[in-house]
């Protein structure tokens, strides 16, 4: 009966977006919103069908991880699909996703045109929290509604989880995808920000795959499209020679001050929401030892569970499973509450 539920859910999801392909789909809303800090704004993307059936109080958010910024994690269309944003809009959901700043769209502050070592880090969690809280509550505003569900991806599980800790009552449902957690060596970093290649990326993205499945498990069509959008994001980077995506230092600081000492930027016991965690077998970046470690956590949350994904890795969201991760989700977001 189970096997036969999943499939069922599946064919309504492919049936579903089949339909809604067919509507009109508008292209999406580009916005800039204060942050909680002065001269700062911060970009979300926004996508919705145009139609009257769009559920508008069915509000997700997604949040990126802390290298490549929320429109080419969630927003590119891949040559073998949807993105994963057109795909819960044609779920007919409000859909949103946000740069923090530093990332994308949001403002990059001075430092990132410095070489990196002539400035500290900068957009650390707890202001990419404050950003966090800035884009819900624009949101919830914007649409009247008290609550949303919120994705986080890599490190946007740990500031998503801990907006979900500090803010109970306006989080509907967490889904953290890669999640971080413990065990964490220190990082080594340097400076104001980050620089990655086309090559180095490419590296991260195809960690943990068997050298003898790279091009099965994670397309190169599928990282040549989603490495051009990323690269887009970031103009003054992509002029440099080799071109590259800059990327803020915050989160290194606090993977080595906090986390590698034991000192998560988070406490799992005040999550309340029903949460889904997400980990690909192959994830040599946040194995799945982190999300089952972190599950046994979560004793307070309505809800919990965790999925592991056969043949992934951290980059779930660019590979030749991405559609099961997506069905995954959007099955534990519309499953209702008890």
């Amino acid at each position: 009966m189970r096997m036969l539920t999943g499939c069922l859910a599946a064919a309504l999801f492919a049936v579903t977006a089949g339909a809604g392909a067919r509507e009109d789909f508008p292209a999406p809303e580009e916005l800039k919103i204060a942050a909680p800090d002065p001269g700062i704004e911060l970009h979300l993307r926004h996508r919705m069908l145009m139609i009257s059936t769009a559920r508008f109080d069915e509000i997700v958010l997604f949040v990126h991880g802390a290298t490549f910024p929320a429109s080419s994690t969630f927003d590119v269309a891949l040559p073998d699909g949807d993105s994963w944003m057109r795909s819960v809009a044609l779920r007919r959901f409000n859909v949103y996703s946000l740069d923090i700043r530093g990332y994308g769209g949001s403002t990059r502050p001075a430092a990132m045109s410095q070489p990196p070592e002539a400035n500290p880090p900068f957009a650390r969690t707890a202001e990419a929290v404050r950003d966090i809280g800035a884009a819900v509550d624009f949101i919830l505003k914007r649409n009247g509604v008290k609550s949303l569900t919120l994705v986080g991806w890599s490190w946007g599980t740990t500031t998503t989880a801990a907006y979900a800790a500090q803010n109970p009552d306006k989080v509907r449902k967490l889904v953290l995808v890669s999640p971080v957690w413990l065990p964490m060596q220190a990082p080594k970093y340097q400076g104001a920000y980050r620089t990655s290649t086309h090559d180095s990326a490419r590296a991260f993205a195809i960690a943990g795959i068997p050298k003898d499945r790279v091009e099965e498990i994670s397309p190169s069509a599928n990282f040549e499209a989603w490495w051009a959008a990323t690269l887009a994001t970031d103009p003054e980077g992509a002029r440099q020679s080799p071109p590259v995506v800059r990327a803020p230092n915050g989160v290194m600081q606090d993977f080595a001050e906090l986390w590698a000492r034991g000192k998560p930027t988070y406490d799992p016991a005040a999550i309340r929401a029903p949460t889904l965690l997400v980990v690909g077998e192959w994830d040599v970046v946040t194995p799945p030892l982190m999300a089952q470690t972190l599950y046994s956590q979560l004793v307070n949350a309505r809800e919990r569970r965790l999925v592991l994904m056969s043949e992934g890795t951290h980059f779930l969201p660019i590979e030749k499973h991405r559609m099961r991760l997506i069905r995954e989700v959007q099955n534990f977001i519309e499953d209702p509450e008890k």
